[in-house]
Parts: structure tokens; sequence; C-alpha cells
């Protein structure tokens, strides 16, 4: 047995709740009625109601709302076998790791921004292919392209800015390691997201993304940081919290280079987008951008789809608060008990 929405097995706390309604209404109508008759008096006098029947009536609604979670709950079992095609996009994910991207003018810093709004776009994707290059002085292909996004989720999470030992940010590298990852063998349906301040110490950045539309990548490029800049806190050996140094002991402020950003994404027909205050635009890029690329077959299998059978626990729960309405509260003839006023 399968189930499509565990998330709401929390309702269950509801029966409970019910029970315990139903027990405290009872007490406090027995209390009233008490106080309105006087115990002698309620002793004297039968009542048409049966208690029999309001505990039945009782227990069907209990049992509807039983069966109405475990209707919501989606329970599957019984399958059958589906051929299913995959088609998508190869989406490679290059990151900037270098010491700049610690740089606070995005909270609580440049890099964990970019994490954040990456773990927003892979809500986005359905059957793309997804990989991700991390980068600085060099580049490291950190995850292939792959449809298994709980593990890109893991290698996301590691990303950091002490993966690399070779500081800077050398887009060139990064582009040419991420075009590594495409298949060679076709032209089309590939994309790169360069997500960086954009500061290139290679002065290449353009050539390659040249080369990169040669092979028939579109790149897309995400400036995380502000126009104004910010200094880069690092902590020291001791755990203290300093401001980074270039080699001649000068405070280095990482300032946004949009131009050279712009330049890159242009040169491939992609689009540029900023990253600061809300502009941010890593889910308009894919839904107004990437999404109307061309996909390609990604592969296909045959996968076991399950039989969704929630129908009969709402058909049950449907029955039993219809039954509940139905069955009346007067006693019977043969009972006996009650509040029926005894005529003198």
């Amino acid at each position: 047995m399968r189930y499509g929405n565990l998330d709401h097995l929390y309702l269950f706390i509801v029966i409970p709740l019910l029970i315990i309604g139903f027990i405290v209404a009872a007490r406090k109508r027995r209390t009233s009625l008490a106080r309105f008759a006087g115990n002698k008096t309620i002793m004297r006098i039968v009542s048409p109601v049966s208690n029999r029947k309001r505990i039945v009536k009782i227990a069907l609604v209990i049992f509807g709302c039983i069966f109405l979670i475990l209707a919501l709950v989606e329970p599957k079992w019984g399958y059958h076998m589906e051929e299913v095609t995959r088609r998508g996009i190869d989406i490679v994910i290059a990151v900037d790791t270098s010491k700049s991207m610690l740089a606070d003018d995005i909270k609580p810093n440049r890099l964990s921004a970019a994490k954040r709004k990456i773990e927003d776009l892979l809500r986005e994707l359905k059957s793309d292919r997804i990989g991700l290059v991390a980068f600085a002085g060099s580049a490291y292909t950190y995850c292939p392209l792959t449809v298994d996004y709980s593990a890109f989720r893991l290698f996301l999470d590691d990303l950091s800015t002490s993966l690399l030992p070779l500081g800077g940010t050398n887009l060139e590298v990064a582009i040419k390691r991420s075009m590594l990852s495409f298949d060679s063998n076709t032209k089309k349906h590939k994309t790169i997201i360069l997500i960086t301040d954009g500061e290139d110490h290679s002065g290449m950045a353009i050539e390659a993304a040249k080369e990169a539309k040669k092979e028939g990548v579109i790149i897309y490029t995400v400036g995380i940081g502000k126009k104004e800049g910010s200094y880069i806190r690092i902590k020291n050996k001791k755990g203290e919290e300093i401001l980074l140094k270039n080699k001649d002991g000068q405070v280095i402020k990482s300032r946004l280079d949009e131009v050279t950003l712009n330049k890159i994404a242009l040169e491939t027909g992609g689009a540029y987008t900023p990253a600061y205050g809300t502009k941010w635009g890593l889910e308009r890029i894919y839904k107004e951008e990437i999404s109307r690329i061309e996909e390609k077959e990604l592969g296909s299998q045959r996968i076991k789809l399950y039989e969704n059978r929630f129908q009969l626990p709402l058909l049950a729960a449907l029955i039993l608060i219809t039954l509940e309405s139905l069955i009346g509260e007067r006693r019977n003839k043969k009972e006996k008990g009650g509040l029926e006023v005894v005529q003198k």
C-alpha cells in the first residue's frame, strides 16, 4: 500500500478532541438539567431521548471523520505498468564560491542567498536534468547532470567557499567547466545559469561565452550583490570576525560587475538579472526563458503507477454521515428511562 499525501495525518488529532467535546457536552447537558429540574424531579420524569441512539449517532460522526481523513491521505494499492518518456532541458548551475561571496550586502551573505534561491528554482523543475559547478579561481563539477533533485540538494547544501583552493573569480573556467557537462553531439537543449558577483579576474569570460554560443549553449547570468558593493567578513584562526584584506593589507570591497554579466548573457542569446532588492529572478528566468527552450527526449522507462483508492474511504464517510442524519434521537416505546413528563 502507498499513500499520496501523508501530510494530512496530523488531522487525526481532531478525533480525540471530538470525543472529548462530546463527553464535555453530555456532562454540561446533565448538569444544566439537574439545576433546572432538581434530581428528585428528574427521577420522576421519563425522557423521549434515547441515550443508545445518541451514542450511535456520535459513533457515526467520529467514524465518518476518520474515513474522511483516510480519504485525504489518499491510500493506493494495486498498480499497472506504463511507459513514460521524459523530456526536458539540461541546466548547469555554476555558483561562485570565492571569498567575495561572503559579502553581506545580501543577508546573511551572497552565497547563502544564492543557495536559497536555487532551492526555490528546484521546485519549478519537472523533468529537466540539472547539474552543479562550483568555481572560484578554478572550477569543479560538483554534481553531474541528474534528474534526482534530492541528490542535487545534498551537493547544494554542502557548497561553501572552502571547496576550491585557488581564490579569485574566473568566469572563463566556470563557463568551460559547465560546458563539459553537456552532450557534445547536440547543439540544443543546453543552458548555463551563472551565479556570481561578476568580478572576473581572467578577462577571458566573453571569449568563453562565444565558444559556448558555437556549441548551442545559452547562458543566463545572475548578478548577486549590490552595485555599491560590500566588505567581506571572514573569521581568523582565533574565531574572530575580521575584514578580508589583499596582499598589500588593504581592505577588500567587493562590487557587482553588471556590465560583464550582461555581455556574457547577450553574447549567447540569454538574459541577465540582478539579485539585489526585490529583483531576484531565478524563477522568472526559468518560467519566462528556459522553460521555452526546445526540450529533448531524456529517455523512457516503464514505471509502476499505483491506483488511487481514496474513493472507498470517502464513500464510507458519506454513508456514515448520511446515516447519522437519518437516525432520530427519540426513544422507542420498548426503551425505558428518559425525560417525558408524567401526566397526573
